[in-house]
Parts: C-alpha cells; structure tokens; sequence
C-alpha cells in the first residue's frame, strides 16, 4: 500500500501521539463492566492491568459476565482473553497478582429467579500460556469480600458474604502448596462490600455493609457500617494476627470503594464508593438510587492516622480494588453518575485518562 507525503506525516504525527500518550491514558474496555475483580501487575517486563467477570451494562442476571480482559503498557487495546471456565457469570469476585500469574476467587452467580449462591472456584490463570488451573476450592466460599498478598506466598480473604450471611472468617491461601488455612477472626462488624489493603505485615480494613436488623416481616435489613480495622499478622505464623480498632471517621460508611495498600506512601488508600447499601444494580436496599463518591482518604502507618485528600475528578463506585498505574492510581470499570455501567478509567490525581 502506498501512503502520500501528507499521509505519511499524518502517520507520523499520530504514532507520535500515540507515544507520548503511552501509559498515561488507558483504553476503554472492550465492553463496559462493572463489580469486575482488577489487578495490576508486570507480564513480561511490561506493566499490565486485568479486567475479570464482572456485570455488563443492563445490570440485571442475564448480564453477569465470565469475560477476562488484558491491557499491556503501549497497546492499543485490551487484549480479550479466554473467558472464566465456569458454568455461568461471577459477580463481586477478587483478584491478585503474584509471581507472574493472575488468581481469582470467589464471587457470586445470579439465577434467574433472583437466586444468589456464593461460589466455591478460584482459578490461577497464566497470562503467558493463556490458561486457567483450577486450584484448590475456598474452604467458605464468600463473595465481596477484600483480598491481599503477605509474604510474597499468602493470598489473604478478609470477611465476606457466604450465601446467607456474613461471616468473620479471614481464609488464607498458601499458592507454594495450593492450600487453605484459617487465620485469626475478623473482629469488626462482619461486612460484604469493604475495602481495604496491605503494606508490610500490616493490614487495613474499612467500612462495608452488614446486616443491621430485620423488619416487621422478618426480610434483613441492610446498612453500611463506618469501621476501621489494622491487622498485624505475626511474622512467624501467618495464621496469627493482632487487631486494633482504628479511630472512627466521620460521616456514613461506604460501600465498594477501591482501595489498595500504597507501600511508596506508607499508608493504605481508599477512594469512591457510596453511603448507600445496594446489591448489584446501583439502586438502594431501600429503594433510593445510590450515588457514587470522589472522595479519597487513606491510613497513614506514619501519622499512625486517616488522612483526607482532595476528591479525584470522577465520581465512581461499585469497585473490587485499586491499581497504581503510571504515578496515579486508577479503577477501571464501575458505576457512575446515574448508576451508569462505564468501560473507561478513574484515577484519583487525574494524570491518568481514558483513550477513545
């Protein structure tokens, strides 16, 4: 094909665009989810965000997704990957990275009658052959729940919904001999929907939903929760963790923020979310539509408190986690204005964008 002199600058103009804008903004999904498991880490040498299940854009039980996406530093696109092997979609799953693979657990399937069952599956996948293993079944299936990695080995689940209810127990997933144990209690309020993240042996754990009563009929009744946790887990056994409960922040507790821990920063960040409990549509347990937050905050381990930020630009909730990218911090996917399902990018300092 031949290319005239104009066409051959325009090229040179747009590939160095192209360039320049390499890592600070992201491409949108392929298609928009949300309540997607993320997490970043390096393929190959290269940066590398992943999209995983998640909801689509009519929020409703025929939309729940098995779909898996990859997106590689200076690509132009996600790459779509082979979809998660399960018989139907995963909701409010979780996903970490560690030494090279991708592992996902947990989440929750929708039937059609409304039916929600806590699944039991995580999966290793290899983002260089492209393929799932199977590993061993979470001993209590929870979904919603926050994840971390200590040690580079430990795979923490921290609280969680299991069918019918909460529960307190913090599983912990050995990945060198693809095993289960129990690690001590989680002693807040038992939640679904928190947020939080780990630097060193220190974890941070905030807020979520619980159940708060039952109405006259004897139908649960559902509230966030405003609660701040740090776990140290004990160096020498990983099962043994001490809790301390951190001061009480002001205002409403907030439901699916993103939050990660930041180990250049010595703290813990959480961002987004919103005030009112829903399940899976954007619209309140109690009816009200949910409106998502900018806010960002964080546990500094320096200042040994919560520190508040400037609000990011975008408004978003519904996350399963928090990813650094490029001097920023960023979600992918979520709810925003409107309880819209998005396929773009929401950073917290805004050097990140969304390529269209």
């Amino acid at each position: 094909m031949r290319v005239s002199q104009v066409g051959f600058v325009a090229m040179l103009a747009l590939l160095a665009a192209t360039a320049a804008d390499a890592g600070t903004c992201v491409p949108v999904l392929p298609e928009a989810h949300t309540n997607n498991a993320v997490a970043a880490t390096m393929v190959g040498g290269t940066n590398t965000l992943f999209s995983v299940v998640g909801l689509r854009g009519g929020k409703t039980w025929r939309d729940t997704s098995r779909k898996a996406y990859m997106y590689k530093a200076g690509d132009v696109t996600w790459t779509r990957l082979p979809d998660l092997p399960v018989p139907g979609g995963r909701l409010a799953a979780t996903a970490e990275a560690l030494s090279g693979k991708l592992y996902i657990f947990g989440g929750y399937s929708v039937a059609e009658d409304g039916g929600e069952v806590s699944e039991p599956e995580n999966f290793a996948f290899d983002p260089e052959t492209l393929s799932y293993i199977r590993i061993a079944d979470m001993p209590t299936p929870v979904d919603d729940a926050v994840s971390f990695v200590y040690g580079a080995r430990y795979i923490y689940i921290v609280s969680g919904w299991h069918n019918e209810g909460n529960v307190r127990d913090v599983q912990v997933y050995d990945t060198a001999e693809d095993r289960w144990f129990k690690a001590a209690d989680y002693p807040g309020s038992p939640v679904f929907g928190h947020a939080g993240g780990i630097v060193g042996n220190r974890f941070v754990i905030a807020d979520g939903v619980a159940v708060v009563g039952h109405d006259a009929t004897g139908k649960r009744q559902f509230d966030t929760v405003n609660e701040g946790w740090m776990g140290i887990i004990d160096e020498d056994d990983p099962s043994t963790i001490t809790y301390r409960r951190l001061p009480q922040l002001p205002g409403r507790g907030h439901y699916r923020m993103g939050g990660e821990g930041d180990v250049q920063g010595n703290r813990v960040l959480f961002v987004g979310g919103t005030p009112n409990a829903y399940n899976y549509n954007g619209i309140g347990y109690n009816g009200e539509p949910s409106k998502p937050q900018k806010h960002v905050f964080a546990w500094d381990f320096e200042r040994d408190n919560w520190v508040a930020y400037a609000d990011k630009p975008i408004a978003t909730m519904d996350h399963r986690g928090l990813m650094q990218w490029n001097g920023d911090w960023i979600t992918v996917g979520g709810l925003t204005e409107g309880q819209k399902v998005t396929d773009g990018v929401a950073s917290v300092y805004g050097k990140v964008t969304t390529c269209r």
